[in-house]
């Protein structure tokens, strides 16, 4: 999604659904984590922060990502107020549930172009028979 996409209505709304379920997944790994007192609010906090956080760590070259990381694992620690361990948790399983789910729609997306060149390729075929024919 380009910078201009975001200032659309439909990037905007594109955002605010994507740290929704963000937020969500961080909020299941602070339960699996058992983090007292881990509330969805909490989660879209440190969502919103971790990715701002992110946006201006990327800028630094190399390790940008890795430090974005550590700034994430950081914020979940102090917005839920947990230790170091749990905050750990609660962003691995976040992060393992968002690998998992892309790749599922990932894999959906390549079999649904598969479908559509085949359809395509189908429709092609019956306009050629069909223009040799007249």
């Amino acid at each position: 999604m380009g910078t201009a996409a975001l200032f659309t209505g439909y990037g905007l709304l594109i955002l605010v659904v994507v740290f929704v379920v963000a937020a969500f997944f961080l909020w299941l790994g602070a339960k699996i984590a058992q983090i007292k007192n881990a509330g969805f609010g909490k989660a879209l906090l440190a969502t919103f922060l971790g990715f701002i956080a992110g946006i201006i760590l990327r800028l630094v070259p190399a390790i940008g990502w890795l430090l974005g990381i550590i700034a994430y694992i950081v914020i979940i620690k102090y917005v839920f107020a947990t230790d170091w361990i749990k905050a750990l948790i609660a962003w691995a399983v976040s992060f393992v549930i968002t690998v998992v789910l892309f790749a599922i729609f990932a894999f959906a997306g390549l079999l649904s172009i598969g479908a559509f060149m085949k359809a395509a390729s189908a429709k092609q075929a019956a306009i050629f028979v069909f223009s040799s024919l007249a």
